[in-house]
């Protein structure tokens, strides 16, 4: 079974490389993708070597608030982080540099390129995120006697029946996976029904909630005049949104301004290449914009964040926040990032892949809308009431403390784990 996805995945490579060598999110680091490192890339030392790997920036992200924890409790550790995209690379390369002790990208799910990856990185831990099952990675790290954990782990119900398929056709990794921490009961009975087993899948949350709440800062000023906008003015910010979604955003900030005339748009795009598409929308409806990256000489009334890293705290200087991939079918985007930032929340209604966030947030600060009608009466509404949008963000922030702790508890589970020697031996053979 082993062999048949080994042999499929070489086939399925061959004729996927050309795409994956052009398109913009996996044309780099191609070398490091097929487990070849250069000489200083990987940290040195003599500590535990802590392997995480998310598949995106907001994977990343979402690991992030464990770094602390992991520190705190395997003195010495290294944490090497690995990534599938260039914008996660980048993002961890600039933003999470001073936290972890150096970044990869990930290798290809090949038999060679995760094996040689592993010899070089000869993790103690690898520590995947989210749904990044990749059989041959789990079974070399395995091999070389690593420790092997799923966070925030997540199992789509619609994809149940293709996870079972495949499991039974080529051998089900997830028995050679040591700890699930699920992000709720319902994530960890379908981890269970996939054959992971029962006593090493566990319901610790979602750490993603554990880095939302902050408390303003001095760059946060010097972001506002970055921006070119007026102190005090208010301030509609649209935060990762995707393509067809700035056109409707912008007829919404139209309709807004003969009542509300010193509102001022930020948007900023979930790929910020899109920058000068949105510029350009922005004034073709007649209003005046400008780019983050120029400080925005024009002192536009649109304001288009081509950043990366700064979207966290630009939500601070809104006064409100749209969400975005929620008005297509991308299944929305983080909602509580904005909502820890204390700022009243709306979002459209395709929000699949954060359902746990709307029940957490929504009547708590968070609000949903049907369609850009009903995002222009609801933020004209809650422009006209102050007093509401100030209860409304309170809410939201007390809303994101309370739902803390997630990292703490799945660094528990990774001490305990790694205080068995051996975890539990593994078949030898292939």
């Amino acid at each position: 079974m082993r062999l048949l996805y080994i042999l499929a995945s070489y086939v399925l490579f061959a004729l996927l490389f050309p795409v994956l060598s052009v398109y913009r999110k996996t044309r780099h680091g191609l070398l490091q993708r097929l487990g070849f490192y250069a000489p200083g890339v990987l940290p040195g030392g003599s500590g535990p070597m802590l392997w995480l790997h998310g598949a995106s920036a907001g994977d990343l992200l979402a690991l992030s608030p464990m770094f602390g924890p992991l520190r705190e409790r395997f003195p010495g550790c290294r944490i090497l982080l690995s990534t599938t995209t260039n914008t996660g690379f980048l993002m961890a390369r600039d933003r999470l540099a001073k936290q972890i002790d150096g970044v990869v990208y990930a290798p290809y799910d090949l038999w060679g390129a995760t094996r040689r990856a592993v010899k070089a990185i000869q993790p103690d831990l690898l520590v995947l995120e989210y749904t990044e099952i990749w059989p041959n990675l789990i079974r070399a790290a395995k091999r070389k006697g690593a420790g092997i954990a799923l966070t925030n782990g997540r199992f789509s119900p619609k994809n149940l029946g293709k996870y079972q398929w495949l499991f039974a056709l080529i051998g089900n990794p997830l028995k050679d996976m040591d700890l699930f921490l699920m992000r709720q009961e319902e994530e960890a009975e379908r981890a269970r029904h996939l054959g992971a087993p029962g006593p090493r899948v566990w319901v610790t949350g979602n750490t993603k909630f554990d880095a939302l709440a902050a408390s303003p800062v001095r760059e946060d000023e010097a972001l506002r005049q970055a921006l070119g906008l007026p102190e005090g003015g208010p301030v509609l910010m649209a935060g990762s949104t995707h393509e067809g979604e700035e056109a409707l955003l912008l007829s919404v900030y139209r309709r807004l301004l003969p009542a509300h005339p010193a509102l001022r748009l930020v948007v900023a795009p979930r790929y910020i290449d899109r920058a000068g598409r949105i510029l350009g929308l922005a004034r073709e409806a007649g209003l005046t914009a400008g780019l983050r990256s120029r400080n925005n000489p024009e002192g536009g009334q649109v304001v288009v964040l081509d950043t990366m890293g700064e979207l966290a705290r630009a939500y601070r200087l809104a006064a409100l926040v749209f969400v975005g991939g929620s008005f297509t079918n991308r299944g929305g985007q983080n909602i509580l990032e904005p909502a820890g930032q204390g700022k009243p929340v709306l979002y459209g209604p395709h929000m699949d892949n954060f359902r746990d966030s709307v029940q957490v947030l929504e009547g708590r600060g968070g609000i949903q809308v049907r369609d850009a009608e009903e995002l222009y009466l609801r933020v004209s509404e809650l422009l006209s009431r102050p007093e509401t949008l100030e209860a409304l963000g309170k809410q939201a922030r007390e809303t994101v403390s309370q739902i803390s702790g997630a990292s703490r508890r799945n660094v528990e589970h990774m001490v305990k784990l790694l205080a068995q020697a051996p975890i539990h031996p593994m078949d030898k053979q292939e």
